[in-house]
């Protein structure tokens, strides 16, 4: 069972990468707050709402933990914050696991979540500025976290296909 994990920052392009990874590799694409939410049968919004984030923390770990122990191979995509909880981000060392994470800069993430803030309830309601500095002190203090994956793969200035070629050549 060999499980390819992406991590990083919402809008760095995970779950757009992973769909086109699994294309090409035949490897099944796990987007891992999609899992949650099946599981739960409520949105992660929802979950949120009704039983914090505490709940949402550990049930997100619980999953994840049954994702990697699956006997079947896949590409699993998680929530930006993941890893910073739970220490999940030791589970991205284990040997059956290539961890990749997906690095982009604060600019970058700026211009990719901009213009479709209003799907994602941290910054819906922002200004630029607001963002910017959101975005900035977040990506600081997740980056400790984040780097424990096994590869970096810089997605600035790259196109889908660039990215998933470097992913391609981690694996190879």
């Amino acid at each position: 069972m060999k499980k390819i994990i992406l991590l990083g920052y919402m809008g760095c392009g995970k779950s757009t990468i992973a769909q086109n990874l699994s294309k090409i590799t035949n490897i099944p694409f796990l987007d891992l707050d999609k899992c949650i939410e099946n599981k739960a049968n409520l949105s992660i919004n929802e979950i949120f709402e009704q039983f914090g984030e505490i709940h949402f923390r550990k049930l997100e770990h619980e999953i994840f933990v049954e994702l990697l122990q699956s006997s079947e191979n896949s590409i699993i995509g998680l929530g930006g914050g993941t890893p910073c909880y739970a220490n999940n981000h030791e589970l991205l060392k284990s040997d059956d696991v290539t961890s990749v994470y997906l690095k982009a800069s604060i600019d970058t993430l700026y211009e990719r979540l901009v213009h479709n803030k209003s799907k994602r309830p941290l910054i819906a309601n922002m200004n630029e500025e607001e963002m910017r500095e959101f975005i900035a002190k977040h990506l600081f203090d997740r980056s400790y976290y984040y780097n424990h994956a096994q590869h970096k793969v810089t997605v600035d200035n790259k196109t889908i296909e660039e990215t998933v070629q470097d992913i391609l050549e981690i694996l190879a």
